[in-house]
């Protein structure tokens, strides 16, 4: 049986994967390295900040520098954080699905994103009162694709008043992505995973359980039948 429902935030609630791929580029230019579209969407989709910046550095032969990997971060949430106090906008037919599914389980955030940007900009949305748990990269020391954020989501679910009873089991949860390595980390914490070909063509997403082109695409009675 379905008991909650857990989602993405960057790429599936809002549109800032274009901006993203932006202060990204920009970000290992200040190196001296290049990032193109292909590699971006290809390799670093799904990665929280720390993870692209230490797979910038492995991927150009360089040892890890902590303090410059700090100072990049730092650099990047920055510009990001200005950039998006009006808000951006959000993908669409999510906030209908969000509010539907709000309806009937609790929700979650499992991203890679800072809490300070997912907050800000589901506030933005008028979403934030939908979402019971948020899992960023503030609490997490590994990145998407390994289930960290997904596993810290699961159990901050458990502490909820629904699930006191009877306590929360990961198969019993829906992971919502946009990104190949985004499902393997849902998968690999055990929940189904629903997959939205909004960044990725969906012949890359045909591991997930499900793949849709859109969230009007979606049909209900195929997640439920997920969890008969």
């Amino acid at each position: 049986m379905l008991r909650a429902v857990i989602f993405d935030f960057d790429g599936i609630i809002v549109d800032s994967e274009p901006l993203i791929l932006k202060l990204t580029q920009e970000m290992a230019a200040l190196e001296g390295w290049t990032v193109t579209e292909e590699e971006y969407y290809r390799d670093y989709l799904a990665m929280d900040d720390r993870g692209v910046v230490e797979h910038l550095y492995g991927s150009h032969g360089r040892s890890l520098d902590t303090h410059r990997r700090d100072e990049l971060l730092a650099w990047k949430a920055q510009r990001y954080r200005a950039i998006i106090q009006d808000g951006l906008p959000p993908i669409a037919g999510a906030a209908e699905f969000i509010t539907e599914m709000a309806h009937h389980y609790p929700l979650a955030i499992a991203s890679g994103s800072l809490r300070v940007e997912i907050h800000h900009l589901l506030t933005k949305m008028g979403l934030r009162e939908k979402f019971s748990v948020l899992a960023t990269a503030d609490d997490c020391q590994r990145s998407k694709p390994d289930p960290e954020v997904y596993l810290t989501a699961l159990s901050r679910l458990r502490g909820l008043p629904n699930f006191r009873d009877q306590s929360l089991q990961s198969e019993e949860c829906l992971a919502i992505e946009d990104a190949p390595l985004g499902v393997v980390a849902a998968q690999g914490a055990g929940f189904k995973c629903l997959a939205i070909s909004h960044s990725r063509p969906a012949k890359e997403l045909l591991h997930a359980d499900l793949v849709a082109s859109e969230f009007a695409a979606i049909d209900l009675q195929n997640i439920q039948a997920l969890f008969e």
